[in-house]
């Protein structure tokens, strides 16, 4: 069964920090939530039209990443966060989200441009449960890239074909 055939299971995923240094721990996450984008539009009404208004696109805007792992003692990215957070020094990353196969080859990647640290939680502790104790960091960052090979072959053959660009004055 090849990749094309099925819907691609979430369960198997990198994550990975521009940042320097790095423990073994800092890639283990168990969960990541949050890569959205979404088009601002701006409403334009016409003259004389009264079934409908103009939406017209904007800018961008990308949602914040959420990223869950267990509290492992000595990470890079808690260093990195406490720097953001206590002493107000903030150094963007790019991070690599990558979702992978059973062969553990990348089958779709999202670049996140300049992220910074947003929030940093950890769990609750109860002395009546034996719970993992969970580390929760947001992310804001300026935007992504998006990879996967069908992608980057589609994009290489509209290259060739060539665009057409309509502006459309109101």
């Amino acid at each position: 069964m090849s990749a094309f055939d099925t819907p691609q299971v979430g369960f198997h995923f990198l994550v990975l920090f521009e940042i320097f240094p790095q423990f073994p721990n800092d890639v283990k996450f168990q969960e990541v939530s949050g890569l959205s984008v979404e088009m601002e539009m701006e409403t334009r009404v016409e003259g004389g039209e009264q079934r409908f208004v103009h939406n017209l696109p904007v800018r961008t805007k990308f949602g914040d990443v959420t990223l869950k792992r267990g509290k492992f003692l000595g990470s890079g990215i808690l260093h990195w966060c406490r720097q953001a957070i206590d002493e107000f020094q903030f150094s963007p990353s790019n991070v690599m989200i990558s979702l992978m196969n059973a062969d553990h080859v990348p089958l779709y990647n999202w670049y996140l441009i300049n992220a910074i640290p947003k929030r940093l939680e950890v769990s609750g502790f109860n002395a009546q449960n034996s719970e993992i104790v969970v580390e929760t960091l947001v992310l804001s960052y300026q935007h992504f890239k998006y990879y996967d090979p069908v992608s980057i072959g589609l994009d290489l053959a509209a290259g060739l074909t060539g665009s057409v660009d309509i502006n459309i004055g109101l």
